[in-house]
């Protein structure tokens, strides 16, 4: 493949200059201001920053296209069922009505059932490119070491740091296993039927599932060989000291989430920001 999916790239920019702690208390941060309220404002002051950063991070689209798919079929799913199974539901949470129009029978479409809606699907907008910020800028054996730095187990860091590395494996392990395939005469393009598609992958999993299975083994007797866990402590060789832009980007994040509370409690009131109220 050419394009590393789902992988660190080693780029040397603001947001790859960060620690991995850092990274990670910022998004935690931004994740946790998002999450605490249902503010559309929020959400998009949000959504512009995460675009911003991977505009900084210089992550290509080509690298993301995959996810991004999925993440708006996914999206979109919920953004039906959601109205499906609740037309009334923003109603319900903002006291009152105004009808746009009717579909059929009860799925009546309502200013305030729309606004809801738009400001959930804000919610996952405004989250999920930080998520690919964090797994593309991130270096897991950096990221491992700044989490030991700061009290974690190693034996932890090392598992996560393994996990992060684990993603582009079975990216590359799947093409490579589905070429193979397509090598022998399996059609697995367009051309064929989604089912014989469908049918294709499942057969896919087994070789790949067999794959993982020996390269865990293979890891596991290496680190065991290498006597991994004898010791309480190790030193690591990408340790990424905390610098004035660690400090100063988790205070941002940490204030803006400062603001988003103080907007939920004392301007919204609650939970949800409603500009129906008169």
């Amino acid at each position: 493949m050419k394009t590393k999916l789902f992988s660190y790239n080693q780029l040397d920019t603001f947001i790859h200059r960060l620690s991995g702690l850092t990274k990670l208390l910022c998004f935690i941060l931004l994740t946790s201001a998002v999450m605490l309220t249902y503010d559309i404002r929020v959400n998009i002051v949000i959504m512009i920053l995460s675009m911003i950063l991977m505009r900084i991070s210089r992550i290509r689209f080509s690298q993301i296209k995959i996810m991004l798919i999925y993440v708006m079929i996914f999206l979109v799913t919920n953004f039906i069922l959601t109205y499906l199974f609740a037309p009334m539901y923003g109603t319900q949470i903002y006291g009152t009505r105004h009808d746009l129009f009717v579909i059929a029978g009860n799925y009546v479409v309502t200013k305030e059932q729309l606004f809801y809606q738009i400001t959930k699907f804000s919610k996952y907008l405004s989250v999920i490119p930080l998520g690919m910020i964090f797994i593309f800028t991130t270096n897991p054996s950096e990221f491992a070491s700044s989490l030991n730095a700061v009290g974690v187990s190693y034996r932890v860091c090392t598992s996560l740091s393994l996990t992060l590395r684990y993603f582009p494996d079975v990216t590359r392990d799947y093409t490579t296993i589905s070429l193979a395939q397509q090598a022998r005469g399996l059609e697995m393009t367009s051309k064929a039927k989604f089912a014989d598609r469908a049918k294709s992958v499942a057969g896919i999993l087994v070789p790949l599932i067999l794959t993982t299975i020996d390269r865990i083994d293979l890891i596991s007797n290496a680190m065991d060989l290498r006597g991994f866990g004898k010791n309480r402590k190790r030193t690591w060789y990408a340790r990424r000291p905390f610098k004035g832009s660690d400090n100063a980007c988790i205070a941002i994040c940490i204030l803006i989430l400062l603001v988003t509370l103080y907007i939920r409690f004392f301007i919204n009131g609650g939970y949800f920001y409603n500009p129906f109220v008169q």
